[in-house]
This record gives C-alpha cells, structure tokens and sequence, in this order.
C-alpha cells in the first residue's frame, strides 16, 4: 500500500486526512525504522506493508467504533503504538494512554510523540496485570483497545478491569476470532462484558481476514482480578 492508495481508501471510508496528517505518518514511519535498528520493535519494515498492516489496519477500528468523540482510550501492550498512535494521529482530540511491559518501548513512544508532536498522550511502564489494579486506572477508561496475540479469554482479564461501566473493549483480531469468542464468552461475562459486535472484514490488498469485537462493559469487574501478572495467560477464566 502505497501514500496515494493509503490516503484514498481511507478517504472511501469517510476518513479526509490533511497534508499535516500524511507528514506525521511518515515521520512515523521513519521514526519506527531507524528505531527497530537498535531494538526489536517490529518484524515489518518495508513501507507498503507498514502502511498497510500497521497503520491502515490500526485506523480500522474507525470504521466500526465512533472516534470522532472526545474520550480516553487506553491500549494495552501497543508495542510500537498499534493501534492507538494511529488512531490518535487521525482522530487528534482522543486522549490516551498507553501500557506495556518493555520500558524500551516506552523510550521509542515518548520519543514518537515528540517528533510527532502529539498532545494528551501517556505512556506507562507496567504490566497489564499490575496496572489493572491501580485505583489510580482501574476502571477509569471510556475505551481500551488491544491488538494482541493473547487469546481473548487472557485478553479480557488484561483489559476489562481498566474499562470503565458504560465504556468499549475492542478487541482487534486476525483469523479464528469466533472459536476465540466460544472460548473467551465465559471471561468476558466473568469480568463485567457482553458482547456488542463483531466485525468481519478482510485487510485489503492481502485479502487476510480481520475481526474488530467489540465488548460493552455492563458491571463492575470483580476486585480478585485481574491476577497476578502470569497468572490470567497460565490459567485462563475458561
């Protein structure tokens, strides 16, 4: 995918991106290159295919989920920033909050918001689990995002607690997300969700299949969790 088909599909999709805009996703892209040099922030480098599996696949979750609302959105092991960097260049007046575990990470993130000059923008060092127990963040947020490889029921444990009631999980997945759903239904009821949506598309160009879930939280989460860090990944809620 390249500048001119990155810019006009979003543009399909409703979404106008200004020349400032464009400027910042390529600095974006400069930045994460020069950075995975020196530390392992993603094994795709080629720019067509970051362009496409990173940050056009990251704004998808603005098809389905209205981002054009003032709010703040935690993303939980964003690792280089996906989905939500992309996501704040597009939509600039959501707030957020970013989470990870690898402080190397959030070197590469505060260094990203500066040479992208974002504004209301976080980033903390920490585990999910940990972070999810802070009153601090603890269901404080509008809307969590993850695009994660855990299995949805581990997902859930990670990232229902900091939703607040009323407020979105959207959970971002390649193949298999329904089987993930069967399996995940008993976490997310467990901590508070119901399912909302799902959303079956296909990335275009690649032709790969993607879900967007997304999961309403209806009720507080229960003070036992999440667990201890290791624990939700080597003992689902299943």
């Amino acid at each position: 995918m390249n500048i001119e088909q990155f810019e006009s599909m979003l543009g399909e999709k409703g979404i106008t991106l200004s020349s400032r805009q464009l400027e910042q996703f390529e600095i974006y892209y400069e930045t994460l290159v020069e950075w995975n040099e020196k530390m392992n922030l993603t094994a795709i480098t080629e720019k067509k295919d970051v362009y496409l599996k990173h940050f056009y696949d990251s704004i998808t979750a603005g098809f389905y989920y209205d981002f054009t609302k003032t709010f703040h959105l935690c993303d939980v092991g964003a690792g280089a920033g996906f989905p939500s960097i992309p996501l704040k260049i597009v939509f600039p007046q959501i707030k957020v909050t970013i989470v990870d575990s690898l402080n190397k990470r959030i070197s590469f993130l505060n260094h990203l918001a500066n040479v992208l000059k974002l504004e209301n923008v976080q980033f903390i060092h920490d585990r999910a689990e940990t972070f999810g127990v802070n009153p601090h963040y603890r269901e404080s947020f509008d809307v969590v995002t993850a695009r994660a490889v855990a299995r949805m029921s581990v997902l859930s444990e990670l990232c229902l607690p900091l939703v607040k009631v009323g407020g979105h999980f959207i959970a971002m997945k390649a193949a298999h997300a329904k089987e993930e759903l069967e399996a995940g239904q008993k976490a997310i009821t467990t901590l508070g969700g119901k399912l909302e949506n799902v959303f079956t598309f296909t990335l275009p160009m690649e032709e790969s299949e993607r879900n967007i879930l997304v999961i309403k939280k209806e009720k507080q989460t229960l003070k036992k969790y999440p667990r201890k860090p290791g624990t939700p990944g080597k003992m689902p809620i299943e």
